[in-house]
């Protein structure tokens, strides 16, 4: 730059080119952009002008500083006030496209729901719990002693083929359990006020069954009493206050003979069909019956009694002084029954259409 009035019109032609290079700036990076061709440290064109305050006359230098310093300034500015204009129109913008309609109704959140079978169980344990029972959890995985030898079913035992189940390998052997009477053995041997005994013990079991209505893992409860003077009379009036506390008091219930290797005498325990309400004709549900059997129970196998007591080194259960009375059927029956459930694997399958029925 050769003399200050060069400078001046370079200036003069800085300012005016860059007013017209805002005006036609369409957007943010484009505007950083036009600064740092005009303001950039290294290379902005204002920049450069500064360089050359050096080339001119000492009597110039200071008239020239000023006016490169106003148009310094200037351009701060008028980049300042673009750059403030885009984002107040990229606010408005996104103001105007999110806006929300506060007089709108909200999304409700879907609420979950237990699972049918966790009703099942709920009610099964608050029926039991009212009537003094304690609720005892025992593990899904036992052994040969717990879940067969000491409920009177020895290793050659027919009834052990209708319990097939899955063994682990290993020793001792394992497997998983085929029905939670382990548990009531497992609260005999752990009870510290013997011979008092009152527990219901629920949980899975697992056994080689698939079909409509039977599964390989199913949901279990068993109850036990055990004490002095204990009578089938009591186990008749327990059930039968069971069943009409979760079905209701119109379904008649019966009791009529059966076997068990555990009890003895045995009784199945059957409730008025929930389909035909136990018409004297029936229906399919019942086969023309009219019944629906519900539980297996009986009173306490002195065999059973016997088997604690030398697993305990002790006569803790004299079966010549005391007696107790074992019941047991699964959840999923009882959920069947109630809701109206024609197959079993519903309960597994997962699908919400199913499940939301019991929301």
């Amino acid at each position: 730059m050769s003399s200050l009035d060069d400078l001046k019109k370079h200036a003069r032609e800085l300012r005016e080119r860059l007013e017209g290079q805002l005006a036609s700036t369409p957007d943010s990076a484009s505007l950083q952009a036009l600064r740092d061709r005009f303001l950039g440290r290294k290379s902005g064109e204002v920049t450069a002008l500064f360089k050359d305050l050096g080339k001119l006359a000492s009597e110039d230098r200071k008239e020239a500083g000023e006016a490169l310093n106003a148009l310094k300034e200037f351009s701060e500015a008028r980049i300042s006030e673009a750059e403030a204009h885009f984002e107040r129109r990229q606010r408005e913008s996104r103001l105007s496209s999110e806006r929300i309609d506060v007089s709108l109704p909200g999304r409700a959140r879907a609420s979950g729901s237990k699972h049918p079978l966790t009703l099942i169980r709920e009610e099964v344990e608050d029926v039991f719990i009212g009537l003094g029972f304690d609720i005892f959890d025992g593990p899904e995985v036992d052994d040969d002693f717990h879940c067969f030898e000491a409920l009177n079913m020895p290793a050659d035992h027919p009834a052990r083929d209708m319990q097939d189940t899955f063994y682990l390998e290993g020793q001792p052997p394992r497997l998983l359990r085929t029905h939670t009477s382990t548990g009531q053995i497992r609260s005999m041997l752990a009870n510290e006020n013997p011979p008092g005994v009152r527990v219901l013990c629920p949980g899975r079991t697992f056994r080689r069954d698939d079909d409509i209505t039977h599964s390989p893992m199913f949901h279990q409860f068993e109850g036990l009493v055990v004490d002095r003077g204990i009578t089938l009379g009591d186990l008749m009036g327990t059930l039968e206050a069971f069943i009409h506390a979760v079905f209701g008091k119109e379904y008649p219930v019966r009791f009529r003979p059966s076997y068990f290797p555990y009890t003895e005498p045995s009784v199945e325990v059957d409730m008025g069909c929930s389909a035909c309400k136990g018409r004297k004709t029936g229906c399919r549900v019942c086969k023309q019956t009219g019944w629906l059997e519900i539980l297996g129970s009986g009173m306490v196998h002195p065999a059973v009694f016997e088997s604690v007591n030398a697993r305990l080194g002790e006569v803790v259960y004299d079966p010549a002084e005391v007696s107790g009375f074992a019941f047991g059927s699964g959840m999923e029956r009882i959920a069947m029954i109630k809701y109206g459930i024609s197959d079993i694997r519903l309960f597994y399958e997962s699908d919400i259409r199913f499940l939301e029925q019991f929301s």
